[in-house]
């Protein structure tokens, strides 16, 4: 059976899905109309909103590589080669530099991915304020895991204001670049790697072969979360503030293919406890045996309603066999549980004419759902947010009891 998303193929829809993705977008339209030119109201508060936590939040980076797989998309590279973001609670003290949104390099090739070349210079995109600091001392505790895994082509930096955000709240946080998935990824010995999957998907023979790969990634993907939990909680980990995590308590989240990934990682790995499909079509069917018993949400646009045309969605549900919960978003794009609405607004550009929520709205709604979920099943703590409607929050609908 073809699965269908939006209008699209689901995965047709995987070869354009880089930020500029909308939900009435097809693999063959026409380009919208020329995105504004950058104002100066815009760049006067060129920053990631504030995190709403207790904590300070560090950053880190890591430049991780699997010796026992060969990357799958250019073999010829060798070894498969991975790009981690990590953000941790810290303690309070000084001022210290801000880790960088992105590379300018990276900055360069996303804007030429999403056709805002020449109308945003990447370095204003690349310094794009963070809140992080780098180098910062570790909160004392131990705190649970949450790896992120970002929508096909966008790079890690896109789910930046929820992973400081998380941070911020106690969790320890990876965001993942998965090599040659995204448009642009910058490894230290400065090699610029770009979106190989995406043009192997755009060239696919034909809706199988896309479909196959699209399979392909999301598995592919799993098994790069895996990796990177091995390396942070393994015998020998690769970060020394390891420690603080406790191995206890992990959940996987993604968007787009990156939410296909979370089931995925969940299907193959046990160490899982909890994840969060973020407006992605699962590529990986969830199995007659569910997840075994897991707790798992599924978050998106109102178009991901049941009886929609992404049927993958009916499908995972009906065989999802723990606490679950299908929430739709009105007024939302496919961006919306990214940065996206945030570069729109810092930078003077419409991506998605779509949207009819405020940025401040599609960020708040994003943190505040995740952040429950993974209170509630991390921590244990019963989240009334997660029960219902509510009124503070009218654009939430629960798809699902």
């Amino acid at each position: 059976m073809t699965i269908r998303l939006r209008g699209r193929t689901a995965a047709a829809a995987l070869a354009t899905m880089a930020l500029l993705a909308t939900p009435a977008a097809t693999a063959h339209a026409a380009p919208g109309p020329a995105p504004a030119p950058a104002t100066s109201a815009a760049a006067a508060t060129l920053e990631l909103p504030r995190p709403t936590g207790p904590y300070a939040v560090g950053s880190d980076i890591l430049h991780l590589t699997d010796h026992d797989r060969t990357d799958p998309w250019v073999p010829e590279s060798g070894d498969r080669e991975l790009m981690v973001s990590l953000y941790y609670p810290a303690r309070p003290g000084r001022p210290g530099a801000t880790a960088p949104y992105m590379s300018t390099g990276e900055a360069r090739l996303l804007l030429a991915g999403i056709g805002l070349e020449g109308t945003v210079q990447p370095a204003t995109l690349s310094s794009l304020g963070t809140h992080a600091r780098t180098g910062a001392r570790t909160a004392p505790g131990h705190f649970p895991l949450v790896l992120l895994s970002p929508g096909f082509g966008n790079p890690r930096a896109t789910v930046t204001s929820l992973a400081e955000d998380l941070a911020s709240r106690g969790y320890m946080v990876a965001s993942v670049d998965h090599a040659y998935e995204s448009l642009g990824t910058e490894l230290p010995d400065g090699r610029l790697l770009t979106c190989v999957a995406c043009e192997k998907m755009t060239s696919a023979p034909s809706e199988e072969a896309r479909q196959e790969l699209g399979r392909l990634v999301s598995t592919g993907r799993a098994a790069d979360l895996s990796f990177v939990l091995d390396r942070l909680t393994g015998h020998r980990p690769a970060w020394e503030g390891s420690r603080m995590i406790d191995r206890r308590r992990v959940a996987v989240a993604g968007h787009s293919i990156g939410g296909s990934a979370a089931a995925s990682a969940m299907l193959a790995d046990p160490r899982f406890d909890a994840g969060i499909n973020m407006d992605g079509t699962f590529q990986e069917r969830v199995p007659a045996s569910g997840l075994a018993g897991r707790p798992f949400m599924m978050l998106g646009t109102a178009s991901h309603s049941p009886g929609g045309e992404d049927e993958s969605w009916d499908q995972g549900w009906q065989r999802l066999d723990g606490w679950k919960r299908w929430i739709g978003v009105e007024g939302s794009g496919h961006s919306s549980f990214t940065d996206v609405p945030v570069l729109e607004d810092r930078l003077g550009v419409t991506l998605d004419p779509t949207v009819t929520l405020s940025t401040d709205r599609q960020v708040r709604i994003t943190r505040d759902y995740v952040s429950t979920f993974l209170d509630q099943h991390l921590r244990g703590r019963h989240q009334p947010l997660l029960d219902g409607p509510t009124p503070d929050n009218p654009e939430v609908v629960f798809q699902r009891p």
